[in-house]
């Protein structure tokens, strides 16, 4: 059985990848920043605050929902998401940390 070239990575840096992936659009960012002005969990509004689809919205935050950014719960015909914040928390932290390690004591050029 072969396994995927991302096996071969610490968690760290793979988990830090994902979460790279899934700040890599602009609508996800601005998704991100809705959810945590509202501080509460969300479950229409967010189409309301960007310029674009319903279904396009919907890709995104399954997008942040994979990469473990946000919870979706359902509430009848509705998905309510919010930040999860401790999952989110934990991402920040190695993130940053993988940041540090690689701009520490950096001097060329």
């Amino acid at each position: 059985m072969t396994t995927a070239k991302t096996d071969a990575f610490e968690l760290t840096v793979s988990r830090a990848a994902a979460f790279a992936k899934a700040l890599a659009h602009p609508a996800r960012i601005q998704i991100l920043q809705v959810l945590a002005r509202k501080k509460t969990c969300v479950c229409g509004e967010v189409v309301s605050e960007l310029p674009l689809a319903q279904s396009t919205v919907s890709q995104h935050l399954k997008a942040l929902k994979q990469a473990g950014l946000i919870t979706g719960e359902i509430d009848g015909p509705a998905v309510c998401y919010c930040i999860d914040a401790r999952a989110f928390n934990s991402i920040r932290k190695e993130f940053v940390s993988i940041l540090d390690s690689i701009t520490a004591d950096v001097d060329c050029c």
